[in-house]
């Protein structure tokens, strides 16, 4: 066999994997039934908010737990902030007992988000009296601009969630907040005001559609992965990973995901609450968004190291062991598509226009190839524009569905310089952990300097 027919079959084998996996995770979404709620006054609640320089966001969430959620406990960890989070979080607490600061400094501070839970986790543990059931209380990780919905303590307690006294952790579906208009600064130009809301609304379909399908099909393969925002955890569950330390979020860049593998590792299950959801805000800014996506999938590329254990525990099922260890290979599985796709059709290009005897001719008999690339190549992207109208903006045109489509399937090209610079971060040995800015970070710094 040739170089040039080994290549084709590699690429043939992940091509068939890749729309394989997209039926899969298509199916289940379009066919899910909401989940039964369940008593929120069977547990007891504490967020944990990770805060660094949060000074713009940390006032209004801590107000939003306290109006909707008024009984939960409020953890908010200041991780050696340069701005005000700290006096923010400090002088609420002064007025809302249930509110606590957390304050890290360095050189302790600043070693990611997970060792920021881990003190949080310390914190709520040393507060709690010995004889507490801990399997009622459950941990929600929030972010600093993270708002949750009204119902999301009632389908966490459902029976489908910690109704369940098997499911360990549980993660809210993800909504963007800042769309159209609020997407946009005063002051912004025509292209950066265009770019700014197009980049918030293919966020939003991510997120709204295609992850969720994800994990959709993940309640099937018991296999459903934790975000850093919406994550709900029972204390017990942390317990049984803590150790010594007393610290059961490890160092890696995606400590939510590496989170969810050691805890059904450890037998525990987790579960996704698609009718329920928290709403963060999309990052407007390509750098910004670029500089986030690189920590995720080197994140998930340190997580790969699992694989073999997860192959080997009995607590995984096969279907979940087969995604889990998918979705842990596909940043190695676009470095090579990264290489194959364009030396196969170079090599395609430059055969057929030998044989042909001109690249015009090639390309007139070739023509077939269009709507073959259209169907494998832009449809499993472009259809969740229409999926995303149809299920969050009813009320907009079937063409604006077809346009979302068309932008998202671009959109998730922005993945593979992210896959070449989360491999160079990886080989090099560069894990520092880049806080993502906030979009009113600099309205903030603004009004200080007036000040």
């Amino acid at each position: 066999m040739s170089l040039f027919e080994s290549a084709s079959a590699v690429a043939f084998v992940m091509l068939s994997v890749f729309l394989g996996y997209i039926t899969a995770i298509l199916i289940p979404f379009l066919r899910a039934k909401p989940a039964p709620e369940g008593d929120p006054g069977d547990f007891e609640w504490h967020f944990f908010i990770p805060c660094r320089d949060e000074e713009a966001v940390i006032s209004a969430t801590m107000q939003r737990i306290s109006e909707q959620f008024p009984r939960a406990g409020v953890w908010v960890i200041d991780d050696d902030s340069d701005d005000h989070t700290a006096d923010v979080v400090q002088a609420r607490a002064l007025e809302n007992p249930e509110v606590r600061l957390v304050r890290r400094r360095r050189p302790e501070a600043r070693k990611g988000k997970g060792e920021a839970l881990n003190a949080a986790y310390r914190a709520l543990d040393g507060s709690l009296a010995p004889d507490v059931d801990r399997e009622r209380i459950v941990v929600v990780v929030l972010d600093g601009d993270g708002a949750l919905a009204p119902n999301g303590l009632a389908q966490a307690a459902g029976p489908d969630a910690f109704g369940d006294p098997l499911t360990g952790a549980a993660q809210a579906a993800v909504w963007m907040s800042n769309l159209g208009a609020a997407a946009v600064r005063p002051g912004d130009g025509f292209w950066r005001r265009a770019t700014s809301r197009y980049l918030v609304r293919m966020q939003d379909i991510e997120f709204r559609t295609a992850i969720a399908a994800m994990q959709i099909l993940r309640r099937r393969t018991l296999s459903v992965g934790l975000g850093g925002n919406g994550q709900f955890t029972r204390l017990s569950a942390l317990d049984a990973l803590a150790g010594e330390a007393r610290s059961p979020w490890r160092g890696g860049l995606l400590e939510d995901y590496e989170l969810t593998i050691h805890l059904m590792l450890a037998g525990y299950r987790t579960v996704y609450l698609h009718d329920t959801h928290v709403v963060q805000e999309a990052l407007p800014s390509i750098r910004r968004l670029l500089t986030q996506r690189v920590r995720w999938c080197q994140g998930g590329m340190q997580c790969a190291k699992y694989i073999k254990d997860i192959f080997n525990s009995r607590e995984f099922t096969n279907l979940g062991a087969l995604e889990s260890s998918y979705f842990l290979m596909l940043p190695f599985l676009q470095l090579i598509g990264l290489v194959l796709w364009p030396a196969l059709f170079l090599a395609m290009v430059g055969g057929g226009s030998v044989s042909t005897g001109s690249l015009a001719t090639w390309a007139f008999q070739s023509l077939w190839l269009l709507p073959l690339i259209a169907v494998t190549g832009i449809l499993p992207f472009a259809i969740w524009g229409p999926l995303y109208r149809a299920q969050s903006s009813p009320g907009r045109s079937f063409l604006t569905g077809i346009w979302w489509g068309i932008a998202y399937w671009l959109y998730v090209y922005q993945s593979y310089p992210v896959v070449f610079r989360a491999a160079y971060r990886l080989v090099t040995g560069r894990s520092g952990w880049a806080k993502t800015r906030r979009n009113n970070e600099e309205d903030v710094k603004l009004l200080a300097k007036e000040e």
